[in-house]
Formats: C-alpha cells, sequence, structure tokens
C-alpha cells in the first residue's frame, strides 16, 4: 500500500494547488466582471456571451480526448507524445476551420451578427489549447498542479490587463475575446517551458488509433455533459418565458458555485491519480476508491444539505427578497449539485480504466431521460417542477447507470456505498438540525450562522472519524500557545 499512499500524498498536494489557485482565479474574474461592468454596456456582454457559448462548447471537444487519453496512457509519456501532439493539433486546427466558415450564420440565428469576429477571435484561444494539450497532460500526469496553477493565474493577469485596457478605450465586445486569447497564449507558453518535454511531432497509426478508441467516446460523453449543464435553460426559458428563467439561472449559478471551485480542481487530480492505481492492479484502485468517495462526499454534502435546507435564507441574503422564487429551484437543484459531483468522480474512475464508451452511454441515457422530464416539470408546475425533475432523474437514473457501469469495469459498487454510508448519515442529521432551528430563528443571515453552523457541526462531528478530530485539536492547541 505504500505505492497507493506515495500516490495520495501526491494527489493530495495537487488537489491543495487546483483549489488554491482556482478560488483566486474565480476570484479575480468576479472583479474583473465588476470592473468591465462600469466599462462596457450591456450590449456588449451580449454579444461575447454569445462567443462564449460556442467556444465553451468546443471546448469539451477540441483536442479529441488527446489530454485524458495522454494523462490514462499507460506506459512512457515520450513514447506517445509525439504522435498525440499531432492528433491535438490537427483536431483543433479542424474545429476552428469549421467554426470559421460558420461563424456568421451562427451569430446570426444566435441574433447578432456583431458576434461573428468575435467567436473567430475568441475560437483561437482553443487552437492554442490544442498546441499545448499534451503539455498540460504532462503537468497533470506528474500531479504538477502547481505549475499548471501558476500558468494560469499568469494568463488570467494578461486576460484582465488587455480586456480592461481595451475596454477603457471602447473596443466593446472585441475586449473579453483578445484579452481571453491574450491571456491563452502566455498561459500555453508557460505550460510549455514548465512541462520540460521537447517537442517533436510524428505520427504512429496504431497510437493514433489507441488514443482515439479512448478519447473520442470521452469527448462525446463530455459533449453530452454539455448539453446536460444547459438544456434546462434552454427548455425552461421556451416553456415559461425569460422571467421565470431568471430565477431558475440564478439558483443555478448557485448550486454551480461548488463543481466550478471543487470539481473542476478535483479534475485536475483524479484522472492522473486513478490512472496511475489502475496500474497497480485491482487492489490499489480499490483503496483508492475506499479513500476517494468518503474525501468527496465529506467535502461536498453539507454544502447540499445547507442549500436545499436553508434556501431562502440563502437567496435572500445574497440576492434580496425580490428573488426568493428562486429558493424553491435551489432546494432541488442541490440533490443535483451532489450527484453531479459524484458522477465526475466516477466518470474519472471509469476513465482511469479506459471505459470511456461506458461514460459516454451513462450520459446519453441520462441527457434521453431528461429532456422530457424536463418539460412535463416546467409544464405541470414551473421552475419548482423543472428542478424536481432535475433531480428525480439524477436520482432515479444516472446513479443506478453509473453503478452498472462501475460493476462492470470490476469496481465493487458496495465500496461506493460504504464510503457514502458515514457522510449521508451526518447529511440527514445535518438537514435534521437545520430545518428544526431554522423553524424558530428570523432573519437570513442569523438562520445561516446559528442553524447552518449548528447542522454543519453536527456533520463534522458525525462524518470526521474521533482520531481525526483529536489530532486537529492538538494541532490547534499546539498554535495557540505562544
Amino acid at each position: 500500500m505504500s505505492e497507493v499512499g506515495d500516490i495520495g500524498r501526491k494527489a493530495g498536494r495537487g488537489l491543495r494547488w487546483s483549489l488554491l489557485g482556482n478560488l483566486v482565479m474565480k476570484a479575480g474574474s468576479f472583479v474583473m466582471s465588476l470592473i468591465l461592468a462600469r466599462l462596457l454596456v450591456p450590449e456588449d456582454f451580449g454579444v461575447f456571451a454569445i462567443a462564449l457559448a460556442a467556444t465553451q462548447f468546443v471546448i469539451y471537444i477540441n483536442d479529441a480526448g488527446v489530454i485524458a487519453a495522454t494523462v490514462q496512457w499507460r506506459g512512457r509519456l515520450e513514447e506517445i507524445a509525439p504522435t498525440a501532439t499531432v492528433v491535438a493539433i490537427l483536431s483543433s486546427f479542424a474545429l476552428y476551420a469549421l467554426f470559421w466558415v460558420i461563424a456568421p450564420f451562427y451569430a446570426r440565428l444566435a441574433g447578432s451578427e456583431d458576434a461573428t469576429w468575435v467567436i473567430r477571435i475568441l475560437m483561437a484561444t482553443n487552437v492554442v489549447y490544442g498546441l499545448t494539450a499534451v503539455r498540460s497532460a504532462a503537468l497533470m500526469r506528474r500531479f504538477e498542479q502547481d505549475k499548471l496553477a501558476w500558468a494560469n493565474l499568469a494568463g488570467f493577469v494578461v486576460n484582465a490587463s488587455v480586456s480592461i485596457t481595451l475596454a477603457a478605450n471602447a473596443a466593446g465586445a472585441y475586449s473579453f475575446a483578445w484579452g481571453q486569447l491574450a491571456g491563452g497564449v502566455v498561459t500555453g507558453v508557460l505550460v510549455v517551458l514548465l512541462a520540460r518535454i521537447r517537442i517533436r511531432l510524428g505520427f504512429e497509426r496504431a497510437q493514433a488509433a489507441r488514443l482515439l478508441r479512448f478519447g473520442l467516446p470521452l469527448c462525446v460523453s463530455l459533449g453530452i455533459e454539455g448539453l446536460l449543464l444547459n438544456v434546462d435553460s434552454v427548455i425552461v426559458g421556451d416553456v415559461l418565458g425569460p422571467v421565470w428563467l431568471g430565477f431558475y439561472l440564478l439558483a443555478f449559478n448557485i448550486s454551480s458555485w461548488v463543481p466550478g471551485l471543487i470539481g473542476t480542481a478535483i479534475r485536475y487530480v483524479a484522472l492522473p491519480s486513478f490512472s496511475r492505481l489502475a496500474e497497480e492492479g485491482g487492489q490499489a484502485m480499490r483503496e483508492g476508491v475506499r479513500q476517494a468517495v468518503p474525501l468527496l462526499a465529506g467535502m461536498v454534502l453539507p454544502i447540499a444539505v445547507l442549500m436545499g435546507t436553508l434556501a431562502p435564507s440563502v437567496v435572500e441574503f445574497l440576492y434580496g427578497a425580490n428573488w426568493l422564487p428562486a429558493a424553491q429551484v435551489l432546494r432541488f437543484l442541490a440533490v443535483v449539485m451532489a450527484v453531479r459531483m459524484l458522477t465526475l468522480l466516477i466518470t474519472d474512475i471509469l476513465a482511469a480504466l479506459g471505459r470511456t464508451k461506458a461514460t459516454m452511454w451513462v450520459n446519453l441515457c441520462w441527457a434521453v431521460a431528461l429532456i422530457p422530464a424536463l418539460l412535463v416539470g416546467a409544464r405541470y408546475d414551473g421552475i419548482q417542477g423543472a428542478a424536481v425533475a432535475h433531480a428525480i432523474v439524477a436520482v432515479v437514473v444516472a446513479l443506478p447507470l453509473l453503478g452498472v457501469a462501475l460493476h462492470r469495469s470490476g469496481v465493487s459498487v458496495g465500496l461506493v456505498g460504504a464510503g457514502l454510508a458515514r457522510p449521508l448519515l451526518g447529511a440527514a442529521a445535518a438537514g435534521l438540525v437545520m430545518a428544526g432551528l431554522a423553524r424558530v430563528i428570523d432573519g437570513a443571515f442569523i438562520e445561516l450562522c446559528v442553524a447552518g453552523g449548528a447542522g454543519l457541526l453536527l456533520f463534522v462531528l458525525i462524518v470526521v472519524p474521533r482520531a481525526v478530530l483529536k489530532r486537529l485539536v492538538r494541532q490547534g492547541r499546539a498554535h495557540a500557545r505562544p
């Protein structure tokens, strides 16, 4: 188990760096948005949003799955790097050429022909990602997330500087596009330098076929995942109109904070960790799953319970009483968020085992079940009905399908269930305490502090092992001494 412990230590260090970098990036993006909001008009944000929607979808499939395939690759990285680099470059340039041609049609369809050149400039950022895909994969594979974090932060500083400067000089929506491209180039250059892999091009058909057998199903799976993240907004807007969509999107954005902050950081670490454990054998893989599941649940479930149980107070405290209709949605989207986080982990486990087709079929079945459920839910009970439908499909369809996929891949579903048992018990107890205290407390802020704080404390006491708590108390006392 020494190899498992070594991988666990590397993964823990990588996760800390990923979380720190992601937190700083989120805070910086928020500050940048505040500044740009004072320099630009709403129309500029709308044009950029149209362009960003296209690039965000393309980024799922931009490298044909090369990054994940390279991270998961069994064997020396140097043997696959030349072929993987060529495949990623060809894929990203082909997609760029396609969107260069269709950009005017997409912009016209989205209602803003002004977005055409913004799309073309912004899409060039994905070409940079294609050029540096193998180097990014090398850093993740070696658990050097600290270098990735510094490269991303340097790129963000350039992005913010260029965007704000251009916006101050009346560049409009092009401010965003040129800023992101400039930041992407700086990040790409740093990734290439820090990865320390000699740039060499080559192509071996057998290696390319092996890469694509792994990567293409994962691309399709991620594309469907992007659909799952956006289809509810399309359906709610079409059925209920823009006002109710606004309430729904507010709740969706709140529920996305955890996946956006923690989920991205975990994905930088989970796939390389499980890939290395899979190379060690079944016992090492099982031990990794046994440790990872309760750790993830311990991070996600208390936040999900707080969002779900105290949703009215969360919405009122953050956005004001005018947005309270969003609370009825947040209660159920908190469930969806928890399921999404677990599915991200299971997807990385399956990918590490080379079972990318399984994740593709799970996401496809999830989407097929979700679309009609959302239509029925929205028409029957408005935004709450849509949220309920989303939660039911996630629990009743997605989780069982993932369990079947895990079982067929040789990972015991019971192992995952055992890891979830204690966090679920703690979540149930915390939810009851929060709900009980919320009945006798007035005021959103006080309710979050008292009811939320008591529930979270109870969760910690139930879920965190007593030995760990004692060690933390001793360390706290030691630091408190003069």
